[in-house]
């Protein structure tokens, strides 16, 4: 299971919120770049980025700072989420040396969008499913639709989709741990790998996601808890290393 530093950008600076609320952010760093190197030295293998102004613009903002990263670090799998509503931007995304690109509220509102991405960058696609009491979100969280999270899920199974970022809304940015249980149901509704997100807060939820992963969790997207020190990359990664071995 991997580690996955999450870098959320707004304004050009790396910021986290609480439950997804604008109106409720940390500002950790003005050098988004040198986060990335920090995460890096830590022993990252991969990194998740999220445009957060792009959420609610529907294009990308912070285009350019994920470009940077991208470049500076040009070996390390990097994920990007947060506007990306067309195949252009998708292909500059790829083009600029990001790994995958995070598909969330087109792929809520068309799902055949994705059905098509896939057939166009084959390996690069990953759903973001966000979802607040299993209903699916969209908009940057600002809207909350009728549809089923893991219903959702079930549209994509044979899609050719590489992960599904599940985010736990309700959880993000609080540290309440995670929810393993929602996360298990979403990785058995589907063969598509799931990536946890959402409420880690220290060891002892990476331990309890690692303990699940043969269900079908690819990884863990963590936040907060590394930049308030709660939680040490380097030490969850090695014990999701151990547990393989």
């Amino acid at each position: 299971m991997l580690i996955i530093p999450a870098i959320d950008l707004r304004d050009g600076q790396c910021v986290r919120l609480r439950q997804g609320r604008m109106e409720d952010s940390t500002v950790f760093s003005d050098d988004p770049v040198a986060m990335a190197g920090r995460w890096v030295e830590q022993g990252a293998r991969r990194l998740h980025l999220v445009d957060l102004n792009g959420a609610f613009a529907g294009k990308p903002i912070n285009g350019e700072v994920v470009k940077a990263i991208a470049a500076k670090y040009p070996s390390l799998p990097i994920q990007i989420g947060g506007g990306i509503r067309t195949a252009e931007t998708i292909g500059a995304y790829l083009d600029a040396g990001v790994e995958y690109v995070i598909i969330g509220t087109k792929a809520v509102e068309d799902p055949d969008f994705v059905t098509e991405m896939c057939r166009t960058f084959p390996g690069h696609i990953i759903v973001g499913i966000d979802a607040k009491a299993g209903q699916v979100a969209t908009d940057g969280w600002a809207e909350i639709s009728s549809i089923k999270a893991i219903d959702l899920a079930h549209r994509f199974a044979r899609d050719g989709v590489s992960a599904i970022v599940y985010t736990d809304i309700d959880r993000d940015g609080m540290m309440q741990g995670v929810n393993v249980e929602a996360t298990v149901a979403m990785a058995r509704a589907s063969p598509i790998p799931v990536i946890a997100s959402g409420g880690i807060t220290n060891i002892d939820d990476i331990v309890r996601l690692q303990a699940v992963a043969h269900e079908g969790i690819l990884g863990a997207i963590t936040g907060r808890a590394i930049y308030e020190g709660t939680l040490n990359v380097r030490e969850a990664q090695e014990l999701c290393d151990s547990d393989v071995m």
